[in-house]
């Protein structure tokens, strides 16, 4: 518990150019998080995924923690979170998150079995100085849970507001990038997606298309939060439109029953 508490405080003298809640990426956290942990929920199906390249690690770095989503239960885990909104959505069953960014760990070398990142690494301010943060001090494997931006427009989504898609995949870096920076041998795996993900991305929603009528689920991805509102009201108005007159479900309505949806979603393991 000292070696916590020395360590949370000595995360405050790395907050440099952050927004006000701490957030250190584009996105605003302390505006766009507010109800996040309500619809970004951790699926289990994709927490098998990340539980299996844990493998045998016993002490476990979360880099980009947000509010806790697929933090191992059964591992020692410290968390790092910059976001004073985020932090604050932990759950109570899960420890405090230090504050500081990927970019400068407050960690000795190797002082981790293995280290992960979920959505997170598109938020980043310098994505090879946290990648190679996160190697520095893992000895194991490094995971990189994200999004392959060349896979994105994919989704039906681009057939409605393709401004947003379009942000999304300037924001997200490719697979080359992360697997360079995280260097050694590195293994890129799809991660299918489940019908009802409880991880409420824009893709978990491929076979629940309400489901993004509500303004609280698409705030809870920070794509919307970087196009004009306009253009999320003209998304809903018109996918509205043809959910009651059934041309979404003549174009997609085979989504509705389908198990999986093989996106974007690509989790990068890393080994020395």
């Amino acid at each position: 518990m000292l070696f916590f508490s020395y360590i949370v405080k000595k995360g405050n003298k790395f907050m440099t150019d952050r927004h006000q809640d701490g957030s250190a990426g584009d996105a605003n956290y302390g505006i766009i998080g507010a109800n996040y942990r309500r619809y970004r929920q951790p699926d289990p199906h994709i927490a098998s995924f990340i539980a299996g390249a844990l493998g045998n690690a016993r002490t476990v770095l979360n880099v980009g923690a947000g509010a806790g989503s697929y933090e191992p239960t059964d591992r020692s885990v410290i968390a790092v979170e910059p976001s004073e909104s985020m932090r604050a959505q932990r759950p109570t069953h899960l420890s405090q998150a230090i504050d500081a960014t990927a970019e400068r760990l407050p960690f000795a070398n190797k002082a981790f079995d293995a280290s992960m990142a979920t959505f997170t690494v598109h938020q980043w301010k310098d994505l090879q100085a946290g990648l190679a943060e996160m190697r520095r001090v893992t000895s194991g494997p490094v995971l990189v849970l994200t999004c392959d931006p060349t896979q994105l427009d994919t989704f039906w989504l681009n057939d409605y507001a393709p401004e947003a898609i379009t942000v999304e995949a300037s924001r997200y870096p490719s697979m080359s990038a992360i697997a360079a920076g995280l260097g050694g041998s590195v293994d890129i795996l799809p991660v299918p997606i489940p019908l009802g993900c409880t991880d409420g991305f824009s893709e978990a929603y491929y076979g629940r298309p309400e489901s993004l009528l509500d303004p609280g689920a698409r705030l809870a991805n920070s794509a919307w939060s970087f196009i004009d509102p306009a253009i999320g009201e003209r998304f809903a108005e018109n996918l509205s439109d043809d959910l009651q007159s059934g041309l979404w479900d003549q174009r997609h309505g085979h989504l509705r029953s389908q198990p999986f949806f093989e996106g974007s979603l690509r989790l990068l393991v890393g080994q020395p």
